[in-house]
């Protein structure tokens, strides 16, 4: 299904994508050979739109998507990007979370918000590779369509798929992607594991609690479906009972006006914590939201909806998530 840019508009600021699947899977993937290119050697890589990029060296002057970058940046790999798009910075001029462990001060960035991407920066750079994720086939995230012909002409692309697909795949497509750019294709899975566990053990001490993951927006509450939202998928998989919504719209999430925002009772509330997503003291005005059990209870969990597809970026949204298991109680009927 094709994108417009109204919907990669939408899906940009009220999208909470994830992907946490069970890390001893097997992580193959139908795309074919992940990587190749060892410490000085060629490089590369098959994407998952099927393209495959070839190169004589790893390549040194990356470009790509804040979070991709933030990924592979936890995975050792830190000296390869000159280039960044999408939210390297808060609006106060601070480093937006998504950003992980990058230094602001020593990559380009090309746009901070959607539908920016400054070309002339970009060619200017001298880009060996850009890469980013997708959410739709085919469709690079963040890369705006009606300049994307001049963008892709400039430098080979990569993209990874990250919806619709465990979250196991994903890190391990980065992993692949990293160990083949000099990384670490193991780095933070020790802590990831841990937090899973933490997970399951949280459940296991105090279950029975619904959790609902929502954005929220002046007119409306999007509650995700954990079906396409890797990350809240596998909390199903290690017991957490994530409400799934019935009426889904636009493939992601159901749209309640505000009237309707109590739909589904739950006990804990993942509420998107991004800055384009209204927060709690944003909604005190709201009565509908007021009245929700879990608001009441004050279990209202801060959520990074798009998380770094990293086992490190992945392993801080578990522990907040057992942290709030454990001191939550049953508020809805």
């Amino acid at each position: 299904m094709s994108l417009t840019v109204s919907r990669r508009g939408l899906l940009a600021g009220v999208l909470g994508l994830g992907a946490l699947a069970a890390c001893g899977d097997d992580q193959s993937d139908s795309t074919g050979p992940a990587a190749s290119g060892a410490a000085g050697g060629p490089f590369a890589f098959t994407d998952d739109r099927g393209t495959a990029v070839n190169l004589p060296a790893a390549p040194k002057r990356i470009v790509a998507y804040v979070g991709t970058a933030a990924a592979l940046h936890d995975f050792g790999v830190t000296s390869s990007f000159v280039g960044t798009f999408g939210p390297l910075k808060t609006t106060d001029g601070g480093k937006d979370p998504l950003a992980g462990g990058l230094d602001p001060a020593k990559v380009e960035s090309l746009g901070n918000a959607w539908g920016e991407f400054n070309i002339e920066k970009y060619a200017a750079l001298r880009p060996e590779l850009l890469i980013t994720n997708m959410y739709e086939a085919n469709q690079l995230w963040y890369v705006p369509d009606d300049s994307k012909d001049k963008i892709l002409g400039l430098a080979p692309s990569l993209g990874v798929t990250v919806s619709r697909t465990s979250l196991a795949k994903v890190i391990q497509r980065y992993a692949d992607l990293a160990k083949a750019l000099g990384g670490d294709p193991t780095a933070g899975k020790a802590q990831f594991d841990t937090a899973a566990e933490a997970v399951k053990a949280a459940v296991k001490a105090n279950g029975g609690l619904k959790v609902l993951a929502a954005s929220a927006s002046p007119d409306l509450l999007y509650v995700s479906d954990p079906k396409v939202y890797g990350e809240l998928s596998h909390y199903q998989e290690l017991g957490v009972e994530v409400i799934a919504p019935t009426a889904v719209s636009g493939g992601y999430f159901e749209n309640l006006s505000w009237e309707n925002a109590d739909k589904y009772k739950a006990d804990v509330i993942l509420l998107d914590n991004r800055a384009q997503a209204l927060q709690p003291k944003d909604l005190t005005s709201k009565p509908t939201w007021a009245n929700l059990p879990a608001v009441k209870a004050g279990q209202i969990v801060p959520w990074q909806s798009e998380p770094r597809f990293s086992y490190t970026g992945c392993a801080g949204a578990l522990d907040t998530l057992a942290k709030a298991l454990t001191g939550a109680k049953k508020v809805a009927a």
